[in-house]
């Protein structure tokens, strides 16, 4: 779809429920697609910001099944995770679940962007990793760690470029697609994440949702927040 766009872009977020997955386009719906497509003439600008930071470099993957990660740098996957995490963590390996991500580079990318994923299972006998996403053989990857203080440099980073790109002007709206591992989850129970903008761009309408994946182009990210502003 975001391909059909042309010079356009598409931007949103994966409906997320503890129950049924509700939206409404006109009416209430369940299920599909639901949005607004506007026209060039409509201004905005848009920008995302990451709610995780990078742990020791860039590798590559070497050998690997659908999502399950054997070789990263022709060395066994566990042993390079175990590296890169830490000697605490790689010792009681039950903690990294909801804490530590993979990471998966865009290639060509001038902000060294990329899109998280979950790990969603260790084999320690065969020293396995498995991601949620379909990897291949010659794919960058690194590991990532979800830390609140390092998300809110980054939301205040993106924020303020918006904000130089305003010029002085007021927006007058905005739509704002935030993960829902983000929110309470990272910035805890005072809504820190919505005062953050407030504080930085001021008052203006916003709306929007926390998403179970974040779109943004052509790629489906995972622990952003996206934030499109109407100029």
């Amino acid at each position: 779809m975001s391909e059909r766009l042309g010079d356009g872009f598409l931007i949103g977020g994966l409906t997320s429920s503890r129950h049924q997955h509700l939206q409404i386009a006109d009416t209430l719906v369940e299920g599909g697609l639901s949005g607004v497509l506007f026209s060039s003439a409509v201004a905005v600008t848009t920008r995302l910001t990451q709610g995780c930071s990078p742990l020791g470099p860039r590798h590559q993957i070497t050998e690997s099944s659908n999502n399950i990660i054997v070789r990263i740098d022709d060395r066994p996957a566990l042993d390079v995770f175990k590296e890169d995490i830490g000697t605490e963590l790689a010792n009681d390996l039950d903690q990294v679940a909801g804490l530590i991500f993979a990471a998966l580079p865009i290639i060509g990318s001038d902000t060294g962007d990329y899109l998280v994923r979950n790990l969603i299972g260790i084999d320690p006998e065969h020293k396995l990793l498995a991601i949620g996403d379909v990897v291949n053989s010659g794919m960058p990857i690194m590991f990532t760690r979800r830390d609140r203080e390092t998300a809110h440099q980054d939301l205040v980073k993106m924020l303020n470029i918006l904000k130089k790109r305003l010029k002085g002007k007021q927006p007058k709206g905005g739509v704002y697609y935030s993960c829902m591992g983000r929110g309470q989850n990272l910035f805890g129970k005072n809504s820190e994440e919505l005062k953050t903008i407030q504080q930085v761009l001021g008052d203006f309408p916003l709306l929007g949702f926390f998403a179970n994946g974040e779109i943004y182009y052509q790629r489906l990210y995972g622990f952003t927040g996206i934030l499109t502003l109407f100029l």
